[in-house]
């Protein structure tokens, strides 16, 4: 009895050590028709600490194992991977509401998880099966939640982006538009396909910021800053997050043959977004390396249960191809089948 008391005496005095928050200096937004930026001095939490680098890290564990089962050809199709640009996701959310609607491209698992997707129903998802957020119809692309409308598997119809600036400025629309360069638009750099790389001004008479998209306390300020301007009624802004992606363009993209092996490992060494967050802690004692490390086993066995789930969980029936086309209404036919044909697989 003794022995337990005194590491439970032990244990509480260890929590009692850490530091509950810290202030931290990060980098100054450029900005773009506005007399007023974001804040560089900014505080945060252990407890918010904790939270974003859980979910960073699963984002970044699901994507790796989303990576081996498309390689072991349980993953299908189209599969855009987000890991490196955690901190872009992330920071959003933390900066502002679950009622806030948010729409994204196709390179949406991570932003399905913060929007309160789960990591089973997304891997589900990804393998085409029933229990998957979008009841295995969507794959990698489509996936949605409430207030989640992402993603889009149109390229470039996430805008008629110029035409989209022009009717939310002249109506003063309350909407952040988010460019996540990630400094390659599949295998061409910006500088490549674009006169000017200042896409935070691409707004023009918008006003627009530049953030450091892998400082996950630097998306979370400028999402803040962006949001008081929508709420305040000042109309749209836009946000261009300096970022960048591990994996290729797509599972079908190597990534390597418009870029070395060495950019990428020079920005997984110097710029790493939970690395960064994790040494902020570490070094600001808000968190211990094994308190960290139980996170990363407790979220790699989330994730290899959740993929258990999504290669046993069975396929969506074929009766169910023609449902829910239409939100509460019976399925129309669709060239020629509907809900009543009887239909068989030709496989």
């Amino acid at each position: 009895f003794t022995c337990q008391g005194t590491a439970a005496v032990a244990s509480a005095r260890t929590y009692a050590d850490f530091t509950q928050q810290a202030s931290f200096e990060i980098k100054k937004c450029d900005v773009h028709k506005l007399d007023e930026s974001p804040a560089t001095e900014v505080v945060m939490t252990r407890e918010e600490g904790l939270k974003y680098y859980r979910t960073m890290q699963t984002i970044r564990r699901m994507e790796l194992k989303a990576d081996q089962l498309y390689k072991q050809k349980i993953i299908r199709g189209f599969c855009h991977l987000y890991d490196g640009q955690e901190a872009c996701a992330v920071g959003i959310e933390a900066g502002i509401n679950l009622s806030d609607h948010l729409i994204t491209a196709y390179r949406a698992h991570g932003y399905t998880l913060t929007r309160g997707g789960t990591v089973r129903e997304i891997m589900a998802e990804l393998t085409g099966r029933r229990g998957g957020i979008a009841k295995g119809k969507g794959g990698s692309m489509h996936m949605y939640t409430k207030n989640f409308y992402g993603g889009n598997g149109i390229v470039g119809a996430q805008g008629q982006i110029f035409e989209a600036y022009n009717m939310a400025a002249l109506w003063k629309l309350p909407a952040i538009f988010i460019c996540e360069n990630n400094k390659y638009g599949m295998g061409t750099s910006v500088e490549r396909s674009s006169a000017s790389t200042d896409y935070y001004k691409r707004g023009d008479y918008i006003p627009g910021l530049r953030v450091d998209g892998m400082d996950l306390l630097c998306v979370r300020e400028a999402t803040k800053f962006a949001a008081d301007h929508c709420r305040a009624g000042k109309g749209p802004i836009l946000m261009e997050l300096q970022t960048y992606r591990y994996h290729g363009h797509s599972m079908s993209d190597p990534g390597v043959s418009y870029r070395t092996r060495d950019e990428i490992q020079e920005v997984r060494s110097k710029s790493d977004p939970i690395s960064m967050l994790k040494d902020r802690m570490l070094s600001n004692n808000m968190a211990s390396v094994d308190e960290l490390k139980e996170i990363d086993v407790s979220v790699r066995k989330e994730i290899e249960d959740a993929a258990q789930f999504a290669t046993t969980d069975p396929e969506p029936p074929l009766e169910e191809l023609c449902s829910h086309i239409f939100h509460n209404e019976p399925p129309m036919e669709v060239r020629g089948v509907n809900i009543w044909s009887k239909l068989k697989s030709s496989s």
